[in-house]
């Protein structure tokens, strides 16, 4: 691990795996966990030979923890100082719940800065809550409940959140790993981050992704719905869907050999 430092002076904390590939993957963690969520993903990738490569989104894992901000436009602008910084080229984008909705703002922000192909993995986009004009996703008094248990009982919070995460039959002690990884994130970032996905719109981001793009989602997610996929898929143009019938939101876990096959598959392929 070793720090990059952004514009505003926050040090992310970058891991990078076999730098000597050529193949690079940068993989993107989803709210309120960090890069070691991708635990099951690494081991993998590496005996493909790729480069893997992950990050702690700011104010969470050994990033530094800055009061704020935590926008998208800002975290997007954080990913954008680590490609630039490693000086990644035709590389694999990777962004899982949130992650994946701050990728999409790397996409149209950054009109895809060195990126070939594109992976969304259970993504909050091109909204997380509703609207009047996009009957999809969360209500805002549901996020708002979220948000005030960040910020009353954070503890009941992580626990709440790694029960929902799996729809599969999976063990207590993997269940607690995902809560300890949402503890370990600032208070701060988890409340502000929420904000972020209750407010932020990426229906214009969608429509800015020019690269190969694979949606992988579970039917039986009970965070981020299933439909927005659909959304995604209509909205970006070369897109494909990969649907998961036994997953729930934690879609790179819950079927785990499946997912992890479907991945290394799609990013292998010529799309």
């Amino acid at each position: 691990m070793y720090y990059i430092t952004t514009s505003d002076h926050v040090k992310i904390a970058v891991y990078d795996l076999n730098p000597g590939s050529d193949k690079a993957i940068l993989l993107i963690h989803g709210w309120p966990l960090n890069e070691k969520m991708y635990e099951y993903q690494k081991s993998m990738l590496l005996c493909a030979g790729y480069r893997v490569i992950t990050m702690d989104l700011r104010g969470f894992g050994n990033s530094d923890a800055p009061a704020c901000p935590y926008d998208y436009n800002r975290m997007a602008d954080d990913i954008y100082t680590v490609v630039c910084k490693l000086n990644l080229r035709s590389f694999t984008l990777v962004g899982f719940s949130m992650g994946g909705a701050i990728v999409s703002r790397y996409m149209g922000r950054y009109q895809g800065h060195g990126v070939k192909k594109l992976c969304l993995l259970a993504t909050a986009a091109p909204r997380f809550t509703q609207t009047a004009d996009f009957p999809y996703g969360e209500t805002f008094s549901e996020v708002n409940r979220l948000i005030c248990l960040a910020e009353t009982d954070r503890a009941q919070l992580s626990d709440n959140f790694s029960q929902m995460l799996l729809y599969s039959p999976h063990s207590e002690s993997i269940k607690k790993w995902f809560a300890d990884l949402s503890l370990s994130a600032s208070g701060i970032a988890t409340v502000q981050t929420g904000y972020a996905l209750r407010d932020e719109d990426l229906r214009e981001d969608l429509s800015r992704i020019k690269v190969p793009t694979g949606i992988f989602h579970g039917t039986r997610d009970q965070v981020v719905p299933y439909s927005l996929a659909l959304q995604q898929q209509e909205r970006i143009a070369d897109s494909t869907l990969f649907t998961f019938h036994n997953s729930g939101h934690g879609i790179f876990y819950d079927e785990l050999d499946c997912f992890n096959q479907s991945f290394l598959s799609y990013l292998k392929g010529s799309r």
